[in-house]
């Protein structure tokens, strides 16, 4: 889908609040492929459903014909999202990562970990796994759930220190503020941001950005949303035109990906409503 392309307008993106709790955001994504299939996501993210035991992602994905407008199907999506995100990561991952990387740090414990440190097993051969979240509980838990699924996983305490030993470094947050911290990124390593979806919240620092070379998902996403992407061109150490390419030039050959080994390479992802039309084209069709 992002080799051939498809109709996709810039997402709506809403913010509504809830009482005694941090604003929550309302995400509107739709996409079509002329003639064939049109989708669109309905998502709710709602941070405070951390406290509630409750996955802070919720949705509906509703599936139509592009030529009559009949609905096809409706999934459930979060888990669409979930799957889609950490494809995209992965896709990302097989162009900038180093081919041996093989010591994955997973920042953040939420719905997404799991995927994301499946996803890039699938393309890298990972070896060792470390978990940090807020919570050394969840992620305790969440490194014996990789632990079962056959993951040398373990909880990190000290995050300076994972990062330094880490050969690709996944953040999935809700953060407000910088978790990777740049001056600490070992030469050669791949920064995956997911989080950051708001132009509020952020998941790395400026030197993050000013040490690797930087891609995205979509650049009107990026350069609209990604908290990392516009609190950095606010602070003068990114500009627009230092984005090295987005997945679509990746995957047609029209950008470069890592240039050699010590190169940092970052990977800045909002979610695009191509990747949920695309997931959702393969259940459909998967199921008949």
């Amino acid at each position: 889908m992002f080799r051939d392309g498809c109709v996709m307008p810039v997402r709506h993106h809403h913010t509504f609040a809830v009482p005694g709790e941090p604003d929550a955001t309302l995400l509107l994504m739709p996409a079509w492929q002329v003639g064939t299939y049109l989708g669109v996501k309905l998502a709710s993210v709602v941070p405070g459903n951390a406290s509630r035991g409750l996955p802070a992602v919720a949705g509906l994905y509703v599936l139509a014909s592009a030529r009559t407008g009949e609905i096809l199907a409706t999934m459930e999506g979060g888990e669409l999202t979930a799957r889609r995100t950490a494809a995209a990561s992965a896709l990302a991952a097989d162009h900038l990562a180093r081919a041996e990387a093989s010591t994955l740090l997973m920042i953040g414990t939420g719905r997404l970990s799991l995927n994301l440190i499946q996803a890039h097993a699938a393309v890298r051969p990972i070896a060792r796994v470390g978990i940090w979240g807020r919570n050394p509980a969840k992620a305790a838990r969440v490194a014996d759930e990789a632990s079962r699924l056959g993951f040398a996983a373990a909880p990190v305490a000290d995050l300076d220190a994972a990062l330094a030993e880490a050969d690709i470094v996944s953040a999935a947050t809700l953060s407000l503020e910088p978790l990777v911290r740049g001056a600490r990124l070992r030469p050669g390593a791949h920064v995956d941001l997911v989080g950051a979806f708001t132009p509020a919240m952020r998941e790395s620092d400026d030197e993050t950005m000013r040490r690797g070379r930087v891609f995205v998902d979509t650049r009107a996403g990026a350069l609209k949303e990604a908290g990392d992407i516009v609190q950095a061109i606010a602070a003068g150490v990114l500009r627009p035109d230092d984005i090295a390419g987005d997945l679509a030039a990746l995957i047609r050959g029209e950008a470069v990906g890592r240039t050699g080994p010590d190169e940092i390479t970052v990977f800045k992802s909002v979610g695009a409503a191509l990747e949920d039309l695309a997931a959702a084209i393969l259940v459909h069709e998967g199921s008949h």
